[in-house]
C-alpha cells in the first residue's frame, strides 16, 4: 500500500469555466483516498472527459481548488505540473493517439518521459500489459490502424504502466469484448492494493455490477454537478 495517508485526488468548491470546460459552472467537491475506486455514471461521456481534465490540471477555475496527492495545481510551473500528470493514468473515449509513431512507442512514451528506468524495463512491462490485455504482443502499426478492440486494449495498457498513483477511467468496457472486463478488473484491484485511487466514468450501469462490493461510493455527474448515490 501506498504511505499517503492524505488524499490522491481532491476537489474543494471547484468551479470550472462553462465555456472553457462545458461543465456546469457549479462548486464540485470530492475526496478520493488512496486505495479507493469511484464509479461516476454520467449520460455525457465528452462531459466525463472534461471532468477528467478538471481533475487533471487542464481545465482553469473560476473559484476553488484541484488538488492531486496534495498538490495544487495552480501552485504548480509547468515542469512539475507535467511530471505530476505523469503520474495518473488515463482512458479517454478522446482521440488521444497521434498516428505519428507506431502503438508500442506511445504506449512507452510516459513512461520513457517521467521515469529514469531502463528501455528493458520499460519494453518489458509494456509487452506483459499487452499479452495481458489480450494483444499478441506490443502493436508496432500506427494506432489508426489498429482494430477498435486492439485500440481498446491499448488504451487499458496505456493507463496502467508504469503502476500510476491514480487513475481517471473512462469506461472500457461499454464496447469491448467479453474478455477485456478480466484483465481491466484485475489491473484496477492490484492497483488499489498498492494504494492507487481510481475514478471510474461509466455510461451503462451495468458494466461495473460485478464490481460493485468493491466501489467505495457511486456518484452521478449531472447538469447540477456531482451528485451522491451511494456511499459504502
Amino acid at each position: 500500500m501506498s504511505r499517503r495517508s492524505g488524499p490522491m485526488l481532491e476537489l474543494m468548491n471547484a468551479t470550472p469555466f462553462f465555456e472553457d470546460s462545458g461543465l456546469p459552472p457549479v462548486a464540485l467537491n470530492l475526496r478520493l483516498m488512496p486505495g479507493e475506486c469511484m464509479v461516476v455514471e454520467t449520460r455525457d461521456m465528452p462531459r466525463a472527459t472534461m471532468f477528467a481534465d478538471l481533475c487533471s490540471g487542464l481545465i482553469p477555475l473560476n473559484n476553488g481548488t484541484v488538488k492531486v496527492m496534495g498538490l495544487d495545481w495552480t501552485s504548480l510551473d509547468v515542469k512539475r505540473g507535467n511530471a505530476l500528470r505523469g503520474r495518473i493514468g488515463r482512458i479517454t473515449r478522446r482521440a488521444s493517439w497521434t498516428n505519428l509513431f507506431g502503438a508500442h512507442v506511445e504506449l512507452m512514451l510516459r513512461e520513457l518521459h517521467h521515469t529514469t528506468r531502463s528501455i528493458d524495463d520499460i519494453t518489458g512491462e509494456t509487452l506483459r500489459m499487452c499479452e495481458r490485455f489480450g494483444l499478441p504482443g506490443v502493436p508496432v502499426d500506427t494506432p489508426e490502424r489498429l482494430s477498435y478492440t486492439d485500440l481498446a486494449r491499448a488504451n487499458c495498457v496505456r493507463a496502467f504502466m508504469g503502476k500510476p498513483d491514480l487513475l481517471l477511467l473512462e469506461d472500457p468496457l461499454e464496447y469491448g469484448t467479453a474478455d477485456l472486463s478480466l484483465p481491466f478488473l484485475e489491473c484496477l484491484t492490484e492497483a488499489r492494493d498498492r494504494g492507487a485511487a481510481a475514478l471510474w466514468f461509466v455510461r451503462d450501469a451495468s458494466v461495473w455490477q460485478a464490481y460493485r462490493e468493491a466501489v467505495n461510493a457511486h456518484w452521478r455527474l449531472a447538469d447540477d454537478g456531482l451528485i451522491t448515490v451511494r456511499m459504502h
